[in-house]
């Protein structure tokens, strides 16, 4: 790999040096069980008892008034028992945010580590970054708390919903349109975060800080033509919950241990999310073993009532959620109606207990029970670990290692570094933060603009070209084009911010804002040569215009960067980095907007002309497709090995099903035993060669699809993801990769009735453009 450039170090040492955080008197952190003061002693105190036995105990303690104002997100203190305050929501979707409410960089410590916006993160394919991003945050979660400035050290992320339409506002918060993905950095986000191993499993009972896996499900509309997440009743197929919503929920919480879940706004098939017993209770606790606590999204209990009418009464609704098997509320609903709700017997005290001892369980886990936390573990993390040069340069890291280059005509990137001049020209080309770090942001240690990363190499002209940011209703083409013509090489900025997609906000159009294309076609013409296009956006935008304009010779996109976005894209375009970050999402052309954003169907119709979604099932044309994504090197890939080229199947019982008139054959990986799906685990070893003269880090994706083309009505994927790894490949390098999968999980499909099989027949593994035959016997 180039070492990076110099100036990132500069910049990075220059802004430690200006953060004066470090060094003010730090207040003392809120906490329970003080064994130095003469409050009394209580058996919850007693740290050699088991947690739940604990947190039994200090409910037992607990008035019916003072339970019932436990129950919501701002829980008050309890004086009387020496309980502090606590605060349920806090934020740290890509690092500590002052967000909600449990937050606050008012003393010591004024800001932290800002990383790029999940989408872009998602595009490097690798876990372990995801990991050490969210191991900074908790940590840097944790020195807030121990500087005296957090209130609760609970975190609602990460967002793990699939990003099933290019329109949603809050795509930009999640790991892209594959289930895998979500599934996957969900566990490394999870484990980072809480404090466990990358691998997993060294996670006890004590967490670092706490992870919610939002939003418990289907939930990926906000606001479209009129309907909102509020009354939206996503009409969802068994087979789509099966291997689309729910795994990265499962994942979550069996692997990834999650000691949090947020059940969702919206309706499913009728139901909304928090008063579904089946959804929180049979599945999440009782099927998957969930055992941490499950809060509402903010407002999501009073809205039953009020706009779903789904329950009757305010009462009703408070006795549908504790039912189900929510523990809190986000909001102050049960603040005004619960004690009502418990004197007409809608809410049996057993329910509220419930839900207290999972709460309070979590804070005895988080340690806020067992005396001074500097004494304790977690206690040592202190405000030198915030914005500390290793948190920079990991933010840094995450951003060259996520943006996509998606168009390099004749090698026009990287730029020549020998004192060019430069224009960097568009709406994007000087934003702030509100457009580097896309949503739920903190306050970012200093952070460095895309005029600031450029002007560290070259000579550089700005100028916006309009007038209004990225909505661009005015565009002033005129000024910008005589900008181009006097400088060797111009850089388009373009793109989108939170004013064209956010939450409460989705996208009614896929192309450029106002005039930004015709920005973009009227420099290209001017300028001494072919221009480079860099996209800042976390949804998909339809640029076919540009990728078929010679007049445009490299087209990059960077999502929404974070605090080191400008040094990271200066490096990508300088040369200092070779980019190999890969789209985690399909692009689609503007008129897939004639689909309706509520039609959940993931599996194309083709009798009614529904393409479906996602590279899994579109049958549509795409800009770009999912996995997309060049190099300033080229790479090759050979087979070294595969463990098996057939695969039989004889325990448990066979089936048999008809399509288009033929029978195929298949099993219900339900009926078969764990070993058996572990004695039948498939190696792949794969050769990575970097057949050019740049080190580069590449992402190995790995496809399977069935080897015989069925009729598309058939429902199963086009292809599907069963494995990635991002590896480090010097020029004229070969490095090895290795893959081990379980037919069971990666060969299977869902049937109609949402239960998971594995179907006889030939099968590809496909990497690049290689394709490996296995065929399955049952």
């Amino acid at each position: 790999m180039a070492l990076p450039h110099s100036f990132a170090t500069i910049i990075i040492s220059f802004f430690l040096l200006n953060l004066h955080h470090h060094h003010a008197e730090s207040t003392r952190p809120p906490y329970s069980c003080d064994s130095s003061s003469n409050s009394p002693y209580y058996s919850f105190c007693n740290t050699k008892l088991p947690i739940t036995k604990r947190a039994q105990d200090l409910v037992s303690r607990l008035t019916l008034d003072e339970k019932l104002a436990q129950l919501v997100n701002t829980a008050p203190a309890i004086p009387r028992l020496g309980i502090p305050s606590y605060q349920w929501w806090s934020e740290a979707l890509h690092g500590v945010a002052d967000a909600g409410f449990g937050i606050r960089f008012n003393g010591t410590i004024k800001s932290a580590t800002s990383f790029p916006q999940v989408i872009l993160t998602a595009a490097s394919f690798d876990p372990n970054l995801w990991y050490q991003i969210s191991k900074t945050i908790g940590r840097e979660a944790r020195a807030v708390y121990n500087a005296g400035q957090a209130t609760g050290m609970t975190f609602w992320a990460p967002n793990i919903n699939v990003f099933r339409d290019p329109r949603w506002g809050r795509g930009q918060e999640t790991a892209g349109e594959d289930p895998l993905m979500n599934a996957k950095y969900g566990v490394a986000y999870v484990r980072g975060l809480q404090g466990d191993s990358f691998e997993g499993g060294k996670l006890a009972e004590r967490l670092q800080a706490s992870a919610c896996c939002k939003h418990f499900t289907a939930y990926d509309l906000d606001q479209w033509k009129g309907l909102d997440r509020f009354v939206f009743d996503a009409r969802v197929t068994s087979q789509d919950l099966a291997d689309t919503y729910q795994p990265p929920f499962q994942s979550c919480i069996e692997q990834g241990r999650a000691s949090g879940i947020m059940c969702a706004y919206n309706r499913v098939n009728g139901v909304p999310n928090c008063a579904d017993f089946n959804l929180l209770t049979k599945t999440a606790r009782q099927q998957w073993k969930f055992d941490g606590y499950i809060t509402s999204d903010c407002g999501a209990v009073s809205i039953i009532h009020e706009k779903q009418g789904y329950a009757k009464t305010a009462e009703d609704a408070i006795a549908d959620v504790f039912r189900a098997g929510m523990d809190v509320e986000c909001g102050d609903y049960i603040t005004k109606h619960a004690k009502s709700a418990v004197s007409q017997k809608k809410l049996p005290i057993s329910q509220i207990d419930r839900a207290l001892q999972n709460l309070f369980s979590i804070r005895i886990r988080l340690g806020l029970f067992d005396g001074n936390p500097t004494k304790l573990p977690f206690g040592t993390i202190g405000p030198n670990e915030v914005c500390s040069k290793q948190s920079l340069q990991l933010a840094l890291e995450a951003a060259r290692d996520g943006i996509v280059l998606l168009k390099n005509t004749n090698s026009l990137l990287p730029l020549p570094k020998t004192n060019p001049t430069i224009a960097l020209i568009g709406p994007n080309a000087n934003a702030s933060s509100k457009v580097f770090l896309g949503n739920y942001y903190g306050r970012p240690c200093n952070l460095v603009t895309l005029l600031q990363g450029f002007e560290g190499y070259a000579k550089t002209v700005y100028h916006p070209g309009c007038d209004d940011g990225p909505q661009c209703a005015y565009a002033q083409i005129e000024e910008a084009v005589e900008v181009a013509k006097k400088v060797d090489y111009v850089v388009l900025v373009m793109g989108l911010d939170q004013s064209q997609e956010r939450e409460s906000h989705d996208r009614e159009y896929l192309g450029l804002p106002g005039k930004q294309e015709e920005l973009i076609k009227s420099v290209a013409r001017a300028a001494k040569r072919p221009v480079v296009v860099v996209l800042l956006c976390g949804g998909p935008v339809d640029i076919t215009s540009a990728k078929f304009d010679d007049k445009v010779g490299g087209i990059l996109w960077a999502g929404y960067p974070g605090e080191l976005g400008g040094v990271a894209l200066a490096q990508v375009v300088f040369g200092d980095h070779n980019p190999g970050g890969k789209l985690p999402i399909t692009w689609y052309p503007k008129d897939f907007i004639k689909v309706p954003m509520t039609d959940m169907r993931m599996r194309a119709d083709p009798a009614s002309g529904y393409p479906g979604r996602t590279y899994r099932f579109y049958t549509g044309p795409k800009v770009y497709e999912f996995g997309y994504g060049l190099s300033y090197t080229k790479y090759s890939y050979k087979l070294l090995s595969l463990s098996h080229s057939t695969l039989h199947i004889n325990q448990s019982s066979t089936h048999l099903m008809t399509q288009n008139s033929e029978t195929i054959r298949y099993k219900l990986v339900s009926e078969l035993a764990e070993e058996t799906c572990q004695t039948m685990l498939l190696s792949i070893a794969l050769g990575v060669t970097n057949r050019g003269n740049l080190a580069g880090k590449h992402p190995v994706l790995l496809f399977v699809r069935q080897g015989k083309v069925r009729n598309i009505n058939n429902g199963n994927p086009v292809k599907q993801l069963v494995g990635f790894q991002s590896v480090k490949v010097n020029a004229g390098e070969t490095v090895q990769v290795g893959f081990e999968l379980s037919p069971c999980e990666h060969l299977s499909v869902a049937n109609e009735a949402g239960s998971m099989v594995i179907e006889e027949g030939p099968y590809l593994f496909i990497v690049g453009d290689q394709e490996y035959p296995i065929e399955v016997t049952v």
